[in-house]
Order: structure tokens, then C-alpha cells, then sequence
């Protein structure tokens, strides 16, 4: 699994956290920690005559931390599927629509949540990790900017994000551990096309979600150039993508996730979310 290619800035591997160290993943439950290193994007943009290896060890999926603790920023698109726009009734949008999920929320990919209320609802995503900042990102240039992907779950309160007649996105997508991410991150060069990589989410075992990601309607560059535009986007900043179909409120009838409920979010290549709900 791991695979290193380094030309100043040109990567390739797959890189979590674990014990307060990043570990180079080298197989689903062993990894080699960089014990030069306090943080995965330290370790990345590392030399690698300068990056210090230590011996394989196993660790267990609920061993993994969040891939990045503190962000500064996290982004989040709505409304980036055809198909999950039409089935909450809402017009496509003509540029990307953003909102926030305060840095309070995030959790690590296996995780129990608390749901906040009764209409808690479900939304896997690819998260995009920035490792090179800037603003007036080009297009043909934002891949360079974006040090890999991963696995989210953008969890939502539809109560509260729908309190309105107009909706409101971030308090209902905020609340404490309603942003797990991981379970580690994957540099895009590991990657063979990440538009065939597919998203599934199911509950109890049962599927909700399931496209591949070339149904986002703006591409990867394309939301590192437009944020970018308005903001300065800063190494470790997260970018949650979006979501397809399938969500629980736009079922009929509507499902929402409950106490016992076992909630996985998964991308192929990307790995596996594993979430409880309290």
C-alpha cells in the first residue's frame, strides 16, 4: 500500500495519525510512525533523506486520531450532486454554495456521536485537505495546492438547519462530533482516477448512499480556485465536497439516525468511517 515518490513536492502514500505521531500506512492496521515528524503535513512535505522511520507496528481502527486536529478553516459545499439537490427541492446552484462546520465539530473516523435531536441525518463526502495556502488559486494549478483526500461525514441536524424558512447550514452541521474525518489521508497520486472512486453509506447494514464522485457537479480544482478567490486558504485547511442522494431527509418516508445505530461512511481507495450513535 505504501508507495513514496518525492520530487520537492510530488507524493504519493497514504498517512494518518496515531499515538501523536504520523504513521505511513502500509497496510489496514499497520503503519511505520515518522519519528521526525508532529504532523502529517510535516511528514509529507518531508525530504526523504530527512524523514525518520520507525519500526512496523499494528494498531487498531479506533487507534487512528483525526488526520488533522486544529484546522484553521473548514469549508463545505451543498447542493454539489444533481440528484441530492432534486430530492431536498432545491435549485442547482450556479457557483459553488459554501458554508462552514466549526473546527469544534471534527472527530476522528471511528467515533460515538451523540445525536443532538431526532432528525439527525447523514451525509458521507470526500474531504479534501489543502497543503500549500494561497489565494487566486488557477485552476490548472490547485491539485499542486491539495496535499490529499479523505473520508467525512458531514452530520446534520435537520431540525435546526431547516428551523427557518430559509435554511441555515452551519449551527445544525456543528455540534460536537458531527464532523468525522479520515481514517487517514491519501495523497491523489495514489490514486488512479478519483472520479471513479465511489461513495456508500449505510445504516445497520443497510445501503443509503451510494455515486461515484465524477457526479460532483465542481470538481476538486474548481472549489480550491473559487474559495481561493474570497479567502486565503491555509495548509490544513479541510473542504467537505458535498453529498449525493440518498440523504434520510429526502426520503419519503423520512429516516433518521437513532440511538444504537451503527453509521459507516465509506470511499473506495479513501477507507471506511465507523460510527456509533449515542
Amino acid at each position: 500500500m505504501k508507495r513514496i515518490k518525492l520530487i520537492n513536492e510530488v507524493i504519493e502514500m497514504k498517512i494518518g495519525m496515531c499515538a501523536n505521531r504520523p504513521f505511513i500506512i502500509t497496510a489496514e492496521n499497520q503503519g511505520q510512525p515518522v519519528l521526525n515528524a508532529q504532523t502529517i503535513l510535516e511528514a509529507l512535505y518531508m525530504a526523504p533523506d530527512k524523514r525518520q522511520l520507525g519500526s512496523v507496528e499494528t494498531f487498531k481502527p479506533e487507534d487512528l486520531a483525526a488526520p488533522v486536529t486544529q484546522p484553521r478553516q473548514i469549508f463545505a459545499v451543498g447542493m454539489n450532486y444533481r440528484d441530492h439537490s432534486e430530492e431536498i427541492h432545491i435549485t442547482l446552484p450556479k457557483v459553488p454554495s459554501i458554508f462552514t462546520k466549526f473546527s469544534s465539530s471534527l472527530a476522528p473516523a471511528n467515533v460515538a456521536v451523540t445525536a443532538h435531536g431526532p432528525k439527525t441525518d447523514w451525509e458521507t463526502e470526500l474531504v479534501i485537505m489543502i497543503g500549500r495556502g494561497g489565494r487566486e488559486i488557477p485552476v490548472a494549478d490547485a491539485m499542486s495546492h491539495v496535499a490529499g483526500v479523505m473520508v467525512g461525514e458531514d452530520l446534520s441536524d435537520r431540525d435546526v438547519q431547516f428551523e427557518n424558512d430559509n435554511p441555515q447550514f452551519s449551527m445544525g452541521k456543528s455540534f460536537e462530533n458531527y464532523a468525522p474525518v479520515g481514517p487517514w489521508l491519501t495523497t491523489v497520486d495514489e490514486l488512479a482516477n478519483l472520479d471513479d472512486e465511489v461513495i456508500t453509506t449505510t445504516v445497520n447494514g443497510q445501503t443509503m448512499q451510494q455515486a461515484p464522485l465524477r457526479q460532483l457537479i465542481f470538481k476538486v480544482p474548481d472549489l480550491v480556485h473559487y474559495l481561493s478567490t474570497v479567502c486565503d486558504l491555509q495548509p490544513g485547511d479541510l473542504i467537505f465536497t458535498g453529498t449525493p442522494s440518498g440523504t434520510g431527509v429526502g426520503r419519503d418516508p423520512q429516516v433518521f439516525l437513532k440511538s444504537g445505530d451503527q453509521l459507516t461512511g465509506h470511499i473506495t481507495h479513501l477507507g471506511t468511517l465507523n460510527i456509533t450513535i449515542k
